[in-house]
């Protein structure tokens, strides 16, 4: 049996050094690191990412996969709950860095059982609304876009249409802004603005074509 970490790099002062690190603090005894770089976790499947896509013949049953947050393991809440659902299923434990989450699919004990899907009933559930949510803010953002003057577009985004994904579903995550900020290379204030107004933040994309 052998721990696997996977790190998905998305921004320059993230490391796999650094993620190790973290890990072995909480107490991971690291066989093998396996990271992507510079791979949207946004717009691309764990399955369909370079080095991702390996874990599923690295992995055998008793092994542990050891992730800093959940959200590395897919591009959406329902693509991570799919992955993590997956790997239980061949045996494989899931465990996270941050707030200690462990599932395991070999678990029989009831309760053990009923903490462990908790996390994943609401991550499916938070997948539905986050696309409700997204398809309602592009709705309104194009609507709005249309109904300005072609003449008039204002200050163009400082963000793209990747860096406005990313932020509009790690504010759904519950991630910080300040975290997001790393994560995205954007001020807090235009997070901010996005957070506050989403469907404005998308018509200033479709008014630039970003």
């Amino acid at each position: 049996m052998k721990t696997i970490l996977y790190a998905r790099i998305s921004t320059t002062d993230q490391t796999a050094a650094h993620q190790r690190t973290q890990a072995e603090k909480a107490g991971f005894t690291i066989d093998t690191v396996v990271v992507d770089e510079g791979v949207s976790g946004v717009s691309t499947r764990l399955a369909d990412r370079p080095e991702g896509s390996k874990l599923s013949y690295m992995l055998r049953e008793g092994d542990t996969l050891v992730v800093r947050r959940v959200d590395r393991l897919g591009r959406d809440y329902q693509d991570v709950t799919d992955t993590i659902r997956e790997m239980m299923k061949r045996g494989v434990v899931v465990r996270t860095v941050i707030n200690n989450l462990n599932f395991d699919g070999a678990t029989t004990d009831p309760m053990q059982k009923a903490v462990r899907d908790a996390p994943i009933n609401f991550m499916a559930a938070t997948a539905q609304a986050q696309a409700e949510a997204t398809k309602e803010a592009q709705r309104a953002g194009i609507a709005h876009a249309k109904g300005r003057d072609d003449a008039y577009r204002g200050r163009k985004p400082s963000y793209t249409r990747i860096q406005f994904d990313i932020v509009r579903a790690q504010l759904t995550q519950g991630a910080s802004v300040s975290a997001i900020a790393r994560d995205t290379g954007l001020s807090r204030q235009t997070i901010y603005r996005i957070q506050e107004d989403p469907a404005e933040a998308e018509a200033a994309l479709a008014r630039w074509a970003a």
